[in-house]
């Protein structure tokens, strides 16, 4: 048996003996294990898993490569959707301008009607949603104040929306531009 203070390549002289030679012998070409085949196996395994060790690899960089590509068609291509829905509402809107003056003023308001409910279902589609705040509170995040105005609403309420604001899912694309109701004067700071 091997001493365990003593360094693993040494053989001490009970496993020398045991093999017919001495601690400082080293073995011969000829001294090989009855089990010559079992090195021939060793290396052919070893060979057979740095293949399948190489073809998975191969696998995932693929995989990796494939993944980028998905990525990049999606980003391309991500408006597609979007655009198709908006085809309709300019093509309600250019017939609308081909049918000039032939159209009574009710029809042409109709006609209008229907387009703008073309365009809100492809915003619906998108997920894009209206900022609408009149009389609520103010909301910086969401809303830009355009002006303070005095009113009968609590301070902070919006009292006029000048334009619309829009959200795309939870991010404002737009904010609404309002004017605020201010703190009636008498109740300032005095």
């Amino acid at each position: 048996m091997t001493n365990p203070d003593q360094h693993p390549d040494t053989l001490d002289d009970t496993q020398a003996d045991l093999r017919g030679r001495g601690p400082d012998e080293e073995l011969g070409p000829t001294d090989a294990p009855e089990n010559g085949g079992a090195l021939e196996r060793a290396l052919a395994e070893a060979a057979e898993m740095k293949d399948a060790w190489l073809r998975a690899r191969a696998e995932i960089e693929n995989v990796r490569k494939q993944g980028q590509a998905d990525v990049a068609r999606a980003h391309k291509y991500a408006i597609e959707k979007f655009a198709e829905d908006l085809l309709a509402v300019k093509d309600a809107l250019e017939q609308t301008l081909a049918s000039g003056e032939s159209v009574s003023r009710e029809t042409l308001k109709s006609g209008v009607e229907l387009t703008l409910k073309a365009l809100d279902a492809a915003f619906a589609r998108a997920q894009i949603r209206q900022i609408d705040p009149a009389g609520q509170k103010f909301d910086p995040h969401q809303q830009q104040a355009m002006q303070a105005v005095d009113s009968d609403l609590p301070p902070n309420t919006v009292v006029t929306v000048f334009q619309k604001g829009y959200l795309i899912n939870d991010r404002v694309l737009r904010p609404a531009l309002v004017s605020v109701a201010k703190a009636p004067e008498g109740r300032g700071g005095g």
